[in-house]
């Protein structure tokens, strides 16, 4: 598709980004860093929350709706000719209005996997592989040894690759492609890595350093998204930059990361007197980051859960560290999700005998219901990016009938 219409994809420089968790954090990080530092900048990352125009940002703005129609219209022809799916359709737009709008650098997020993946076209200045865990077992396999291979298929020739927390045969694996490619191999705990992180409802503050002494070795930053995690990713970003030889200066990049705008990554808003938190943990991974900040983070009690998790995902390992910290739990079924991969709340509700959680299959039935529970405590909106979004989408709908 991209080769018929001139290759626009060959006209930016990029930084792609892969793992299991984390990796949408840090294209927004890097973004935001590349954008604080000079160039016009691109992201690109997947799924969205409630607008997909919400995946391609310019300059740090959702695209303009004439741009991404006018790409739309010249990738159409092209993707009934290729019988391209929905996901490589929108890449192919992304990059189309990438190169019309004269964007110097993007940060792209793999969608699912690497090897594969329609962003794997690029040929970007440093690579990033965040972590490696069990995920979408039925495309990507089910092994960490077998998700790893996957993953490193982004690793390119000569191009730095950073990566976070690795260990045992995902290690072993992304280790041995990027020799075997000769990619230079910058990793986190051993080259950079985050200090004395502190962790709050405001956010995550942190220092981070590196073995070279290059800036901003020995800066402290902030982040406005809760969790120890959220530390690494910026880590991850700020190295990702670099290596990738742009310049970071000390004042620009805090400003960049203390702004960030990056919904849905622990959340906080406040509805009708209750605390909300919404976050798009949505593989067991996920949940125990979510189930981590949750142990460091006061929250009004008590803690309510809005949880609807897809079918296709390995939903008994998440429900374990979610439920363990919550006081009940409403299980619903966001209506975005595809029908093909919804989950039964009920079936769920009779894995998890022990703990205190009804079934509400309508949304917003669910979510008042979780808001009623709650009173003046917490209600944790989490499982899948459709659930996030679907709340914001009614929050913001109710906000409007007043």
């Amino acid at each position: 598709m991209l080769g018929a219409a001139g290759s626009p994809h060959l006209g930016f420089r990029s930084i792609l980004i892969g793992g299991t968790n984390g990796k949408g954090s840090v294209a927004a990080m890097a973004e935001a860093l590349l954008r604080a530092n000079g160039p016009l900048t691109g992201l690109y990352t997947s799924p969205h929350l409630v607008d997909p125009a919400e995946r391609i940002r310019i300059g740090g703005r959702p695209i303009d709706p004439e741009l991404f129609e006018r790409c739309a219209q010249r990738v159409l022809p092209l993707a009934e000719l290729t019988e391209a799916t929905f996901f490589e359709s929108l890449t192919a737009v992304a990059f189309f209005a990438f190169a019309e709008a004269g964007v110097e650098t993007a940060a792209v997020e793999v969608g699912l996997g690497g090897r594969l993946d329609a962003t794997n076209v690029l040929q970007p200045d440093a690579c990033v592989i965040t972590n490696v865990s069990l995920d979408h077992a039925d495309w990507l396999g089910d092994s960490l040894e077998a998700i790893a291979t996957e993953k490193a298929g982004i690793i390119k020739r000569s191009v730095p690759l950073i990566t976070g927390r690795l260990s045992g045969e995902s290690r072993t694996v992304v280790e041995s492609r990027a020799a075997e490619v000769g990619a230079p191999l910058v990793q986190l705990g051993r080259d950079f890595g985050a200090a004395e992180v502190t962790t709050g409802c405001a956010g995550t503050r942190f220092t981070y350093w590196c073995e070279d002494g290059r800036a901003p070795d020995g800066a402290e930053f902030a982040v406005p998204l809760p969790g120890d995690y959220q530390a690494d990713n910026a880590a991850l970003a700020l190295s990702a930059v670099r290596e990738a030889g742009h310049s970071l200066g000390v004042e620009s990049s805090r400003l960049a990361l203390r702004n960030l705008d990056w919904p849905g990554r622990f959340q906080l808003l406040n509805h009708t007197g209750t605390t909300l938190v919404l976050d798009v943990a949505h593989n067991p991974a996920g949940a125990e980051n979510l189930a981590a900040a949750l142990d460091r983070i006061p929250l009004p009690l008590p803690r309510v859960g809005l949880i609807g998790i897809l079918g296709d995902k390995p939903w008994r390992e998440m429900l374990t560290p979610l439920l363990d910290r919550l006081d009940e739990a409403v299980f619903t079924s966001p209506p975005s999700a595809p029908a093909e991969r919804a989950w039964d709340p009920f079936e769920a509700r009779a894995a998890v005998p022990a703990a205190s959680v009804e079934v509400e299959r309508r949304f917003p039935e669910a979510l008042d219901r979780a808001l009623e529970l709650a009173g003046s405590g917490t209600v944790l909106v989490t499982g899948s990016n459709h659930t996030v979004g679907d709340a914001l989408r009614e929050i913001e709908a109710r906000k409007q009938r007043g």
